[in-house]
């Protein structure tokens, strides 16, 4: 009985257990389990847990550091490019070219057509500034002179496909074309003024409107010739052209001519001369221009 103890706490004795191959390690003479891979992991692990949160601490700030240096490049750029755009193209001032409404348009296009019974030719202003086209019929625009310019090319083009003479290339050449003779008026204009030494508030813009609206009369004249043949034509643009010398007239006079002759007072002087010829000049170019962009549109 007493050996039979014996051998039974030999056999569950920890320290035999220890050194037991059977525990696990890979060396039968070691005494104790390595724990230094587990412990090396744990380390790693804290140390990885303790700089997750300083890397962020670092990073964060430089993130931040690096979008608020690429938005203000950002607003910088814009800024550059909106100061440089509005030298060349007044971006400001077209806007104001541009507030229209449906019932000044409607208004406008009947003055282009009947400006006989007008009266009122004056433009309005509010604190020494004019008001809106919206506002006020007698003000330029540039809706009417774009809208009536693209609806020409393709109102040349409809006549064009009618009589078996369509093609790209006529057409980009007609839109070429018209866009030359639109520069070349308003170069010539602004050439004049400058040699006549006209102090007037007519600006670029102002020219382009004013010569813009001509391509009202030609979209009705080369509908008149495609409804009622060449007679049709040359009667209603005849009409067209008479209406907008009218409306040149009694438009550019207020701004070219003095004072005294916006008031109605007989002009004298040689400047006021030079200035009442430029003024017919402009207007009369208008009908040759509408006549020499539409005559071979008809046949």
């Amino acid at each position: 009985w007493v050996s039979y103890l014996f051998e039974c706490g030999l056999r569950e004795s920890p320290f035999l257990r220890m050194r037991s191959p059977g525990s696990g390690t890979s060396d039968p003479n070691q005494l104790f389990d390595d724990t230094s891979s587990g412990s090396a992991g744990f380390r790693s692990q804290e140390a990885s847990g303790l700089g997750y949160p300083a890397q962020a601490l670092l990073s964060e700030p430089m993130s931040n550091f690096a979008m608020a240096y690429g938005s203000s490049l950002a607003s910088q750029g814009k800024e550059m490019v909106d100061k440089n755009l509005d030298r060349f193209i007044p971006i400001s001032k077209l806007k104001y070219y541009f507030a229209v409404d449906t019932v000044y348009v409607g208004k406008k296009l009947g003055l282009l057509v009947f400006p006989y019974m007008h009266q009122n030719w004056e433009v309005s202003y509010q604190q020494d500034t004019p008001v809106a086209p919206r506002f006020d019929i007698n003000a330029p625009d540039l809706y009417i002179p774009a809208m009536a310019f693209i609806t020409y090319i393709l109102v040349a083009g409809l006549a064009l496909g009618t009589q078996d003479r369509f093609s790209p290339e006529i057409l980009g050449m007609q839109a070429s074309s018209a866009l030359v003779w639109l520069i070349i008026e308003v170069l010539a204009t602004l050439l004049s003024l400058y040699l006549v030494t006209v102090n007037t508030d007519l600006t670029t813009i102002d020219l382009i409107a004013f010569s813009g609206y001509k391509y009202v009369g030609m979209i009705v004249g080369v509908l008149a010739g495609l409804l009622f043949g060449k007679t049709g034509y040359y009667l209603i643009l005849l009409w067209c052209c008479m209406a907008i010398f009218v409306f040149m007239i009694r438009t550019l006079r207020l701004k070219i001519l003095s004072e005294a002759a916006a008031e109605g007072v007989l002009v004298r002087g040689a400047k006021n001369q030079l200035r009442m010829y430029l003024t017919m000049a402009i207007a009369a170019a208008q009908p040759v221009f509408m006549y020499w962009l539409t005559f071979h549109l008809i046949r």
